[in-house]
């Protein structure tokens, strides 16, 4: 291994988007291998505005395996980061770097060590499918380092061993989860349905009601939903088969009445089940359920979906608009109920792609402050306002899959020592 010097390091960085669930996965048949119950489909966001950037290195050098995530040192005892490092490490092949003078064969993966370092662009374990992003990076990143050989469907099964949603955001667009047969989970695998540019006229608007922790896991709670829930069994079995195809059938159309109306059935129906679990799963607040009131009754009162809501677990807002005009007014509804706090400029509680606050003629806190009551509001009834409930907002939109960032300096570990920056 390069000449016998123990000090090079041999790095990689990749980002990786988060994905948003349409049809949601809920429960698990298998816990080890990560198996679930039924297929899913999810759209991928951009990874401008929503994503994990990671870095991985290798180095003889190095005495463990590490691992730092947002500049914190965090554990890789867990058995998800095992997996997918022993299903890594069992497929990596010999790397030859001419530069640098390192030669790495197929079995010196064995007795090498890694250190990874990550960070997440949006809330941590609040809702936002950050883990999903966070193994699907490590996934992608080790697999470049190692010389893995396997196409994406491949590494999609691996990344699944980590966090299930993690499958999903290997590719760009719209992806489905196929939940596949075999016990060794061989066959439950990601597959793109259509890529970003496909529905390129959809926006996102993310409602961060809560940046918190969440006080259920996913993990938790899905295992006590299998255990607890007879609806989680019957939606599984009867409806979600019918509502992928369904799915599948609208994105391919551009179809947005029936994509909206079974986004929003979906995620209502993944909710009930929280709640028909024993105890009871709590991941939406009073602000979840105000943001579906208005977003109903502005469907309503058009007589058609132009937007769609979903809520994955934990109590933030994913917004989808049919085109950039109906995002500007959804922005201005939003902005009337839940005003920034006071003294919060705009441009910082509205993020990501702000020309949609330009779109939507809000430059200043005064132009919030001049918004009318939207049309479908009752007459006479005095429009209650929030400020301070919703932390921010997020615009955003359909987005590619991960990527690999050849600029060294966007690295977060040292080329010279695989510490953090």
């Amino acid at each position: 291994m390069a000449n016998g010097l123990q000090n090079w390091v041999l790095m990689v960085t990749a980002q990786t988007p988060t994905n948003i669930a349409v049809i949601k996965y809920w429960g698990k048949r298998d816990e080890t291998l990560i198996l679930p119950v039924n297929d899913s489909i999810s759209v991928t966001l951009d990874p401008e505005h929503l994503c994990t950037t990671t870095t991985v290195a290798v180095s003889p050098s190095f005495e463990n395996d590490r691992m730092w995530l947002n500049g914190k040192e965090i554990s890789l005892s867990g058995g998800r980061f095992q997996n997918c490092l022993r299903e890594i490490r069992c497929r990596a092949n010999s790397v030859d770097d001419e530069d640098k003078g390192i030669h790495i064969k197929k079995e010196d993966w064995d007795r090498l060590h890694v250190h990874i370092a990550s960070y997440n662009n949006f809330p941590t374990a609040a809702g936002l499918a950050s883990s999903a992003a966070g193994f699907a990076c490590l996934v992608f990143s080790l697999a470049k380092l190692m010389n893995l050989k396997e196409d994406q469907g491949a590494l999609s099964a691996i990344a699944r061993q980590g966090s299930g949603s993690a499958c999903r955001s290997l590719y760009g667009g719209f992806v489905k989860w196929v939940m596949g047969n075999d016990d060794n989970g061989s066959d439950s695998i990601a597959v793109q349905l259509a890529n970003e540019a496909h529905w390129d006229d959809l926006v996102i608007i993310i409602a961060v009601v809560s940046s918190q922790q969440k006080e259920t896991s996913s993990t938790t709670g899905m295992r006590e939903s299998v255990e607890t829930s007879a609806l989680l069994h019957h939606r599984a079995q009867e409806v979600v088969p019918k509502r992928i195809l369904q799915m599948e059938e609208a994105i391919r159309t551009h179809d947005f009445p029936s994509f909206a109306r079974l986004t929003c059935a979906d995620s209502n129906q993944f909710h009930a089940v929280c709640l028909d679990t024993c105890p009871p799963i709590f991941y939406m607040n009073d602000t979840s359920h105000r943001i579906i009131s208005y977003v109903e009754k502005w469907n309503r009162s058009a007589g058609t979906p132009q937007v769609a809501y979903t809520f994955d677990a934990g109590p933030n807002a994913v917004l989808i608009a049919r085109n950039r005009e109906v995002a500007s007014l959804m922005l201005q509804r939003l902005l009337f109920y839940f005003p920034p706090p006071p003294a919060t400029e705009l441009t910082s509680y509205v993020l990501g792609d702000k020309s949609i606050l330009k779109d939507a003629g809000l430059e200043m806190r005064k132009d919030v402050e001049a918004l009318s009551p939207p049309p479908e509001t009752k007459d006479n009834i005095p429009s209650q306002k929030y400020a301070g409930d919703v932390s921010y907002f997020i615009c955003t939109r359909p987005g590619r899959g991960p990527v690999l960032l050849a600029d060294e300096s966007q690295a977060l570990l040292h080329p010279e020592t695989g510490l953090p920056k």
